[in-house]
């Protein structure tokens, strides 16, 4: 993970001076999804970009060791090794960018990490996920006992009531109070913009966010009906390079839910680079939250390598 991101004072005349051209937005958002897709090699590079930078995520109500020890070991080797060496980037090191799990199985995945001589970090959602809607107290305490069982990275969901109301001192309070919790791990804030109303909306709580001292702004839970959309995006890495050039922090972006297919993944990759630069392409600065992405990349790797695409018993989960 890239340097920390300091907690600064709450600005509230910068947020409450924010307003969002919606339809400049809308335009750009189509011009990002119109570009045309790399070919061939070009797009093989891309995909194992992609996969460099996915939190593998598993947040299912029957999750049990077994599988997450299954996802932490795709993690570790999520391309096959022959597909791999025939493109010359076996001994490249490609893994995950992280796994991502429920703070009750983040003991389990750090367990079968370490069995697995690997320093992949573990993610876990935490602070009443998906909700957010649990005492503080509770949430709070929820972020300790996950950074307690060896998570270094804390993917928090705000309290989306304050956002709509407007009660930005009292978020801003209360991601610091996060901040706090997490210790040395990195907190990554879930805005859940499905449910935040407008844009103008996802960017003040973008702003309010970076403020409180979030190393990453992430879009949605998953859970929500709307979750990661380019629109959405625009408005959140606008957030971040403003941010960065108000302040000189860098803030990393997560999009998550939904994001199933490899040319997404690419067309998510083109929106960071154009957006924020090369410097954002890196898993220090840019995750896609994804449990069924990896599967389409490797087919489609495996279809690059081979000519065809493989039976689904070809790539197996790990």
């Amino acid at each position: 993970m890239s340097a920390r991101n300091p907690v600064m004072h709450l600005d509230l005349e910068w947020v409450s001076k924010v307003r969002v051209n919606t339809q400049a937005v809308l335009k750009r958002a189509q011009q990002i999804q119109g570009h045309k897709v790399a070919k061939k090699q070009w797009q093989a590079a891309w995909l194992l970009k992609a996969v460099t930078c996915i939190d593998l995520t598993t947040l299912a109500g029957d999750d049990t060791p077994s599988n997450v020890h299954r996802l932490c070991m795709k993690a570790t080797q999520p391309i096959r090794h022959d597909l791999l060496k025939s493109m010359d980037m076996h001994d490249k090191g490609i893994t995950t960018a992280a796994v991502c799990v429920y703070p009750s199985r983040v003991a389990d995945a750090v367990k079968s990490l370490k069995a697995a001589n690997s320093s992949l970090p573990v993610a876990s959602v935490a602070t009443g996920f998906p909700a957010g809607q649990t005492p503080l107290k509770t949430r709070l305490e929820e972020v300790q006992m996950a950074v307690k069982d060896g998570a270094s990275e804390i993917d928090i969901v705000i309290n989306r009531t304050l956002a709509l109301t407007g009660q930005w001192a009292a978020l801003y309070d209360e991601i610091r109070q996060f901040r706090e919790a997490c210790g040395d791990a990195h907190m990554k804030t879930i805005l859940a913009v499905g449910e935040l109303g407008t844009f103008t909306n996802v960017y003040k709580a973008s702003l309010v966010s970076m403020m409180a001292g979030s190393d990453f702004i992430k879009t949605s839970t998953g859970k929500e009906s709307v979750n990661a959309t380019y629109p959405v995006a625009i408005v959140m890495v606008r957030a971040i390079r403003d941010y960065y050039l108000r302040t000189g922090h860098k803030v990393g972006f997560k999009p998550a839910g939904g994001i199933r297919t490899a040319q997404e993944s690419v067309v998510w990759l083109t929106l960071m680079k154009e957006e924020l630069g090369d410097e954002w392409l890196s898993p220090y600065l840019f995750r896609l939250g994804a449990s069924s992405l990896l599967a389409d990349i490797e087919r489609q790797i495996y279809h690059y390598v081979t000519g065809r695409y493989p039976a689904y018993h070809e790539l197996p989960m790990a």
